[in-house]
């Protein structure tokens, strides 16, 4: 791959904050650790653990303000594990920075006997769910964590999921059952008891009142509850719940294949379509070594870009109707579903295509696509229009959404906000103009921002961002590449099947392609994207098998949520409404 300004800048940063590391750190500083995405990786025992994620938010050039994941590794069952320490367990933190645009990983060793590392809440105030997930799925302990209890799992839940030993698949369990009295042990495991949530039953002068939102109720956007702490009509506090939606999706990419777990990422930010898909096969491309074709970069591109003019119309019906306004959504419905239609005529489905592969997409796009996307050229802008005029111009939902749920830049970081959320504090970042890839850097469009950082403002981004979109999309099919929709490379997953019929060699690699997957050289890569609701990332461990040693997936929904208490606080029932509308959520991007 060519080298760009950008990445040889990158590599001169990085190479800079490495010496700095170093010199200050020196021997306490385990190993250094290389992958293909070229992300600086350092490897540090626990007890020294703060001082270096202080020192590369505060004290190094460039700061990293945000952390982006915490997740962990179990080890013990990997072998391609050179020139990395002993570890049974390592739990891996992933940071950000906006004002030297790169990333950083720190990863720490443990070992099953002593499974105890610092809490980083101090730094971080994010790291709190992060680190009760971790704690959740490994069973590592985090030392200080205020809460440190099942978070996506039910709290009657035996074992840690991501644990090798755990199973996979029910087959690999004993048939379900439910008897009477472990049936009511269930039900008063869930219980709601204020003290556990961190809640007092009254203050010097009131008693307090308790609401439970959800989990089932349209306000909340899925299965998911928020306990609301009430001090007559005042939020006291609100306490979010989450987990009702897990379906084990990392668990279930350790277990399939490279190529079979493309459509299960369809069902993460259900509401995106492909758009799912592309950071997770970017990874897989990046450890294989697999260089796409231009012809088949801005298909995705364009795909992408009506997934999310989709997922914004969905979104801006449904914060419309939260706060009181009942037609937009109908008519959002009709020009959501038209789009379906152009990508059904494209892709063969609507909502989940599953249509991205390892190295291409799974066809050429068809005879008369042209003229359906200059269909969609010529229908969206003026709607979007009347919508302004409908929506955001609409002086009651002004009144209800600003001022309300407001936050700025410096709590955006500290919470890991991403997206059009921390675009509407007034940053000027987006992923694909920032960090381009899959040929973004050879789109015009502009990244809108806000200043305020509230909910009016977090939606009046969402709204330009679909203008900016059909300004890709229109770039798309004026400069549409010709060109193979496949890579010429024996990874590719799985072959053209045009070419199956010519000889019984490459018959068989497209059979074995298909049900075995490739083989992925041993490494590590993160690849993230722009996605609807802010950044998506995929951390993907590959041991060199058909099947991913660890599969993580990183969402923004997961992130914006734990914040909703830091924003609602202070505010009425009808304004938390507001606020959550003005997220962007899906549950199932949220529990994975």
């Amino acid at each position: 791959m060519e080298a760009t300004a950008e990445t040889i800048s990158m590599n001169s940063q990085s190479s800079g904050l490495l010496e700095q590391l170093r010199r200050d750190f020196g021997d306490r500083i385990l190993a250094e650790q290389a992958t293909c995405e070229g992300i600086p990786t350092l490897w540090v025992d626990r007890q020294h653990l703060l001082a270096l994620l202080k020192t590369l938010r505060d004290d190094c050039s460039p700061r990293f303000e945000m952390l982006f994941d915490i997740t962990a590794i179990d080890e013990r069952l990997r072998k391609h594990r050179g020139g990395q320490p002993a570890s049974e367990f390592t739990v891996v933190y992933h940071l950000m920075s906006f004002s030297g645009n790169c990333d950083f990983r720190v990863k720490v060793p443990l070992m099953d006997a002593d499974l105890n590392i610092p809490t980083i809440i101090s730094l971080w105030p994010a790291a709190n769910w992060y680190e009760r997930e971790t704690w959740d799925m490994f069973g590592i302990n985090f030392e200080g964590h205020p809460n440190l209890y099942r978070l996506v799992l039910p709290p009657t839940w035996k074992g840690h999921a991501l644990r090798k030993e755990h199973p996979a698949r029910a087959t690999e369990m004993e048939p379900f059952s439910l008897e009477d009295d472990a049936a009511e042990y269930e039900q008063q495991a869930l219980l709601f008891k204020p003290e556990e949530w961190g809640m007092k039953r009254a203050s010097d002068s009131s008693e307090f009142m308790f609401l439970n939102l959800g989990p089932n109720h349209p306000s909340v956007h899925g299965a998911f509850r928020i306990a609301v702490q009430l001090d007559g009509e005042i939020l006291v506090d609100a306490v979010p719940d989450i987990g009702y939606h897990h379906r084990g999706a990392e668990k279930m990419g350790e277990r399939q294949s490279w190529h079979t777990y493309i459509p299960y990422t369809d069902r993460i930010d259900y509401l995106g379509g492909v758009m799912n898909n592309l950071p997770y096969v970017m990874a897989v491309e990046q450890m294989a070594g697999i260089q796409v074709p231009e012809r088949v970069k801005t298909i995705r591109v364009m795909l992408v870009e009506m997934f999310r003019i989709c997922s914004h119309l969905l979104f801006y019906g449904t914060f419309a109707q939260d706060v009181g306004q009942l037609s937009p959504i109908f008519y959002m419905f009709v020009e959501r579903e038209r789009i379906f239609n152009i990508i059904e005529s494209i892709c063969g489905a609507r909502m989940h295509p599953g249509w991205f592969r390892i190295g291409g997409v799974a066809q050429n796009l068809p005879q008369g696509w042209e003229e359906r996307v200059k269909e969609l050229l010529d229908f969206m802008p003026p709607r979007i229009d009347e919508y302004d005029k409908m929506v955001l111009n609409n002086g009651i939902l002004k009144r209800r959404t600003q001022g309300v749920g407001a936050y700025n830049t410096q709590q955006a970081y500290d919470w890991g906000i991403t997206g059009a959320g921390l675009r509407a504090t007034g940053l000027e970042w987006d992923y694909r103009k920032n960090r381009p890839y899959s040929g973004y850097e050879n789109f015009e469009f502009d990244v809108p921002i806000a200043v305020n950082g509230d909910c009016y403002d977090r939606c009046a981004v969402r709204v330009e961002e679909m203008r900016q979109s059909l300004r890709i999309i229109k770039q798309c099919l004026d400069h549409m590449p010709s060109g193979d929709y496949k890579a010429d490379h024996p990874l590719t997953t799985p072959p053209r099947k045009e070419k199956t019929m010519q000889d019984i060699e490459t018959l068989i690699n497209h059979f074995l392609s298909v049900s075995w997957g490739p083989v992925i050289p041993p490494n590590e890569a993160t690849m993230a994207i722009e996605g609807t609701k802010g950044i998506n990332s995929y951390y993907l461990v590959s041991d060199g098998s058909t099947s991913s040693y660890r599969t993580r997936i990183r969402t923004p929904s997961f992130a914006h949520l734990q914040m909703i208490p830091e924003i609602s606080r202070g505010f009425m029932v009808a304004d938390l409404i507001a606020i959550i509308a003005s997220i962007d959520f899906v549950m199932a991007d949220v529990d994975r």
